[in-house]
């Protein structure tokens, strides 16, 4: 499998995993369980602003942020309008890329300040898989207040593309 087949089919899945644990996040009483809805927008914001800082460092740019997390936790629906669009632009870029591009090593500076280097493909990989650990996360904030999490694996993404396909 080329490396541009896979990264468009890991970010196609993320957007996917996104949209079914917003739903899910949305469905939330704020006023019964206003911790627990605090706590799992404060790790998706996580996720975002790592996505913005690896769109600014893709394009060699400055990300301007200065921590993994902003100080503000944004509401939850602002927050679902801009991991959307991130995640628009994750597929867009990638579909982009000729497959020569994947290697390209690319410096960037990390939040701390020290410089790091990582090829493209690296990049696009991490973000890709970054968001998977802390969806977790998320999803068990979720289950301890009764709300079953989706059944957001690659394989369940698979068979549910094979079967729309069919």
């Amino acid at each position: 499998m080329h490396t541009k087949k896979l990264l468009s089919t890991l970010f196609e899945y993320k957007a996917w995993a996104n949209a079914d644990l917003y739903q899910l996040a949305a469905s939330v009483a704020p006023d019964q369980h206003a911790r627990e809805l605090h706590d799992a927008i404060r790790i998706l914001n996580h996720i975002y602003v790592v996505d913005q800082i690896f769109v600014a460092n893709l394009q060699g740019q400055q990300h301007g942020f200065t921590a993994l997390n902003t100080k503000e936790t944004p509401a939850l629906v602002d927050l679902q309008q801009g991991v959307q669009k991130v995640d628009q632009w994750y597929m867009d870029y990638v579909a982009a890329q000729q497959e020569t591009r994947f290697a390209d090593d690319i410096r960037f500076t990390f939040v701390d300040g020290t410089l790091g280097c990582m090829s493209r493909g690296e990049m696009l990989l991490h973000v890709a898989t970054h968001g998977n650990y802390h969806r977790g996360a998320v999803g068990r904030i979720l289950f301890q207040i009764g709300k079953q999490p989706p059944k957001d694996t690659l394989t369940v993404f698979l068979s549910r593309q094979t079967d729309t396909q069919s």
